[in-house]
């Protein structure tokens, strides 16, 4: 049950005065609430931080204020000028004075009794807002604030200023954040005291009251003691929760996987290549996993094309060895086919049963394998989160391997948990993660890496061109085709769309077919399953040449004979994207290509992007560049799968505090694993405050 203390924080925003369905809809968008289509909660509000301040406290007089600054004067009214009657299109003037000179007060289809109860004639009153000059003469159009000087305490002279969304106003938003924050709760205090006192760190209800009621532009910055306290909450309810999924992984325990190591020799001697010493490496860290009688949590990170495929494959043999079965899953169907058809070849030379289930298989096809999973006839199941579902049972799921777990996110490791066997657990990522974010996103897991590149692979040759060279690009294509090499065009959009100016696939594909005619394919994520495999298939054998894509190859798609791969508007794609979409060639001996294409003007982040590109091909170099860039909301992919798109904290101006809240969990956990003292209770509430609730549940579950 979520404590009582926290009830007004999760009432609907419509509680609030002058927020009905409409203005609700629009917080959603703007809040982007979870899952889409509920409604915002109070707290939704609260912990939605300002990204800047009007400063109002300039008030230089009139003559004095400059085109286009925001001011505040200190005026007497002179006269009302209102609209002539009938033509509501001229605008209503309101004429007043200080000591410096005149001005001219513009309100377009306005209220007259309105304007004039608050301003009456002869009276002094502050008016605040942008300063503008017309024809010489100084002017300002709707004021943003009006008020008499026995009001003037109302006035905000430094103002948040928060995020919008179309139709939402910014007054409406303020007014709703200031009275969420009014039914804001006092909170009992989680963290400890002496990090409170080294940091200088305020309460978390000051915090709050600070960040949304600055009274200098410094008190919003992310540096202010306001804000690293509530970042370090949001750190410490992630860590905590973290540290509880481990705490009840390991507690579930695991058992010893004590293989032979026979059915792993017959694979290593049927790859085509030897395996790198990272691999090796590797697999020696996963099988000592694997004999511990505690589960496995362990994270393999690999650059793309850097062989974490064939070290899942052997973890998988080893558990066969054991006599236990394992899952794969992976979270496109497109990758899932991928995935079996490099595996399957090497697991049937030793002898091991492979089978894939996804949601395409159906009748007859899905029964025998669940059949097969059911009296343990099958050693090895691929495929997406079907794995998981209800009707799916395992005769003894041993070992569980996750790829591209970022796509995934914490709940569903908590489903594959429920299963009961408490199987060992694999993740493997080609997102190459900075330290920092394998903090954030897995915080609970040891970390192999695969550094090198599988012998015989050939670097790849990145080149950066504007659109203007297009036609010179598309001839040398005609001629790289006609030498017999294959091409991945990659465009950003699926189909035209008037409100971006970007090429879509399948205008591109439309406008090369009658320079290439039979030669060229077309994929994207809007066709059926079996239509996309088609279209992979005609590349893969070489029946088209050029394939015209949007990034549905990114993860995972297999032609190694491909030695060029253009990208259009590479500046409209992150670095991460660009690194993984650029590791789809140089999959063989051949020098490859890749061909990044802009249209100018640049910005210098997308300038820096791709230089960076053009610098290396050190995936690990690129996503600790890429997280300089953008912030690491977008790194992980999507914001909305579970990763750590943080509200409050941001990885790089916080980063201290990541490292003291992962330590902190830890140690809380080890002197009190079941939250029962008194800070333990306040844990619990930190817990429901970020929507932890399903680590609560764990303590339950014990």
């Amino acid at each position: 049950m979520r404590p009582s203390l926290l009830d007004p924080l999760f009432a609907s925003v419509r509680s609030l005065s002058g927020i009905g369905p409409k203005v609700s809809g629009l917080l959603a968008t703007l809040l982007g609430t979870q899952p889409p289509g509920t409604e915002p909660r109070v707290g939704n509000l609260v912990y939605l931080p300002p990204h800047n301040v009007i400063d109002r406290r300039n008030r230089p007089g009139i003559a004095y204020a400059p085109e286009g600054a925001i001011v505040t004067l200190e005026v007497r009214i002179d006269r009302h000028h209102p609209s002539p009657s009938g033509r509501s299109n001229v605008p209503y003037r309101v004429f007043a004075h200080d000591d410096t000179g005149e001005i001219g007060l513009t309100f377009f289809h306005a209220k007259q009794a309105w304007l004039e109860k608050v301003m009456p004639v002869g009276e002094t009153v502050i008016v605040s807002g942008t300063m503008e000059w017309f024809n010489g003469r100084p002017t300002m159009v709707h004021p943003d604030h009006i008020a008499s000087i026995d009001d003037m305490a109302s006035l905000p002279l430094v103002e948040p200023v928060y995020p919008l969304t179309a139709g939402l106003s910014p007054k409406v938003l303020a007014r709703g954040v200031q009275e969420a924050l009014a039914k804001a709760p006092e909170m009992p205090e989680w963290i400890d005291p002496p990090v409170l006192d080294k940091y200088g760190l305020p309460s978390h209800r000051q915090a709050l009251q600070t960040l949304h009621n600055p009274q200098d532009p410094g008190d919003i910055a992310l540096d202010h003691p306001a804000r690293q306290r509530l970042a370090y909450d949001e750190f410490l309810a992630g860590q905590l929760a973290l540290a509880l999924v481990r705490q009840k992984t390991k507690r579930l325990s695991g058992r010893k996987l004590d293989g032979d190591g026979h059915l792993k020799a017959k694979i290593i001697a049927a790859l085509p290549y030897t395996l790198t010493n990272s691999q090796s490496q590797a697999i020696k860290e996963i099988t000592a996993d694997l004999r511990q009688p505690e589960r496995m949590l362990r994270l393999l990170q690999g650059d793309v094309g850097s062989g974490k495929t064939v070290v899942g494959l052997l973890a998988m043999a080893h558990a066969a060895e054991a006599g236990g079965q394992s899952a794969l899953m992976v979270p496109t169907e497109v990758l899932a086919r991928q995935h079996f058809a490099t595996i399957a070849p090497l697991a049937t030379k030793a002898g091991l049963r492979v089978a894939l289930l996804t949601g395409r298989e159906k009748g007859r096809e899905r029964e025998e394998i669940l059949e097969g999973l059911r009296s343990g006839a099958i050693h090895i199941i691929v495929g997406t989160h079907a794995l998981f579902q209800e009707k799916v049972a395992y005769h003894d799921l041993v070992l569980v391997i996750v790829d591209e777990q970022h796509r995934f996110g914490v709940h569903q490791r908590l489903l594959l948990t429920s299963k009961g066997t408490a199987p060992d657990m694999l993740v493997m990522t080609a997102t190459p993660i900075p330290r920092t974010l394998v903090l954030t996103a897995f915080g609970d897991m040891d970390v192999s890496k695969l550094t090198e590149k599988p012998a015989g692979r050939r670097p790849i040759t990145t080149a950066i061109l504007p659109m203007e060279r297009l036609s010179e690009l598309v001839d040398r294509m005609k001629t790289a085709i006609a030498e017999g090499q294959k091409i991945y065009w990659i465009c950003p959009l699926v189909e035209e769309s008037e409100l971006v100016d970007l090429v879509s696939a399948e205008e591109r594909f439309e406008s090369l077919k009658p320079l290439l005619g039979a030669r060229i394919g077309l994929v994207h994520g809007r066709m059926t399953g079996p239509e996309k495999d088609a279209a992979m298939l005609a590349f893969k054998n070489g029946e088209t040449r050029l394939l015209v894509a949007t990034t549905v190859v990114e993860v995972g798609v297999d032609v190694p004979d491909a030695t060029i791969i253009v990208i259009e508007h590479a500046e409209r794609f992150g670095l991460a994207q660009l690194h993984q979409l650029r590791g789809r060639v140089g999959r063989s001996d051949k020098p490859s290509t890749c061909l990044l294409i802009y249209k100018g003007p640049l910005g210098e982040v997308a300038q820096a992007r791709l230089k960076i590109m053009r610098e290396t091909e050190d995936g690990f170099r690129i996503a600790e560049e890429d997280l300089k860039l953008r912030g690491e909301g977008e790194l992980l992919g999507t914001r909305q799968s579970g990763t750590p798109g943080f509200r409050l904290a941001s990885i790089e101006a916080h980063e201290e505090f990541l490292e003291i809240a992962r330590k902190d969990a830890r140690y809380i956990l080890a002197r009190d694993p079941e939250l029962q003292s008194a800070r333990g209770a306040a844990l619990r509430i930190l817990l429901y405050l970020f929507e932890r609730d399903e680590a609560v549940r764990l303590l339950r579950a014990g």
